[in-house]
């Protein structure tokens, strides 16, 4: 019987021990959630306890990438998406499928706006140099239609080249002057088709 008995009271103490360690992990495993960060505010401030600046700056990144909520003042949580550049409302430190699902669509909706922006802009910018375009055509008529219309400069009588007078008192160039000579030429002219002149008669 004493075998039994031995044999009883090994597998009792492996028994026991077995399930001292079960309970010991248990109690590890439950510390170690209780010394979990709850949110980014929390584990920001775990970090900053690191020994060293890079130790820190690494935790910190951790922390970023474990948390995508930031705590509000009043309570709650909210998310910044910089792709949006806004603000979204959350329960929790990190956005439920229910909430990353409506800030999907909502930037869905912010790049059909900003599609809409960049055309609108687009088709403005185009209006506007047709106008500038049509204005300067417009202008380059309104300067053609100005140059036809110039008159051609005439000296002034003051700056006219002054005209000679004849010894006879008129002015050379006027028909009143000229035509004395111009007649005197004219007989002339007569006489040669017309004849010798009559000379003197004999005696």
């Amino acid at each position: 019987m004493l075998p039994v008995r031995t044999a009883s009271g090994a597998l009792l103490s492996v028994a026991a021990v077995g399930s001292l360690l079960v309970l010991a992990q248990t109690g590890a495993h439950a510390q170690w959630w209780r010394s979990a960060p709850a949110d980014f505010e929390d584990c920001a401030a775990l970090a900053a306890k690191a020994p060293t600046k890079d130790e820190t700056t690494a935790k910190l990144s951790d922390c970023n990438a474990k948390f995508a909520g930031r705590r509000k003042p009043g309570g709650g949580y909210t998310y910044f998406d910089f792709m949006q550049n806004r603000n979204f409302d959350i329960a929790g430190p990190n956005p439920t499928p229910e909430e990353q699902k409506k800030i999907d669509e909502e930037y869905i909706a912010y790049l059909e706006r900003e599609r809409r922006n960049t055309a609108a802009a687009a088709l403005a910018a185009k209006q506007r140099e047709q106008q500038e375009q049509q204005q300067q055509r417009k202008l380059q008529q309104v300067s053609l239609r100005s140059d036809e219309k110039v008159p051609v400069p005439v000296a002034s009588p003051a700056k006219q080249p002054p005209r000679t007078r004849s010894v006879t008192g008129c002015v050379k160039g006027t028909f009143s002057c000229d035509w004395p000579r111009l007649s005197g030429g004219i007989n002339d002219i007569k006489k040669l088709f017309s004849g010798t002149p009559n000379k003197g008669k004999r005696s």
